[in-house]
């Protein structure tokens, strides 16, 4: 079964930086893309950030050149390090395969961005 655990999640002020990081399980890691994706309180879960399984990386045009999507397949973890950070980036951070093929989903890690 998959399990993905999130963590590094915080507060922190507008302009600062953050990594998060998520440890993936019961997937073939190395073959899979993966992403990063949020959910702010009252809006639907969106796609922040995709790796594939050869480096090529996608962004969602509201943090191109402000986050860096990464991982290490070594340690079955992915990474997403997060510059210049907005009010706007306040949500709750996850992470699955992209494409998303599992119901299950870890319970994400806070990210919170005072102005």
């Amino acid at each position: 079964q998959e399990q993905f655990v999130e963590s590094g999640g915080g507060l922190v002020q507008a302009g600062g930086s953050l990594r998060v990081s998520c440890v993936a399980s019961g997937i073939t890691f190395s073959s899979n893309g993966m992403g990063w994706y949020r959910q702010a309180p009252g809006k639907q879960r969106d796609v922040v950030a995709i790796i594939g399984s050869m480096g090529t990386r996608n962004y969602a045009d509201s943090v191109k050149g402000r986050f860096t999507i990464s991982r290490d397949n070594a340690k079955n973890t992915v990474y997403l390090q997060m510059n210049n950070l907005k009010p706007e980036d306040t949500a709750v951070y996850y992470c699955n395969t992209a494409p998303v093929y599992s119901t299950h989903w870890g319970q994400g890690t806070q990210v919170t961005v005072s102005s």
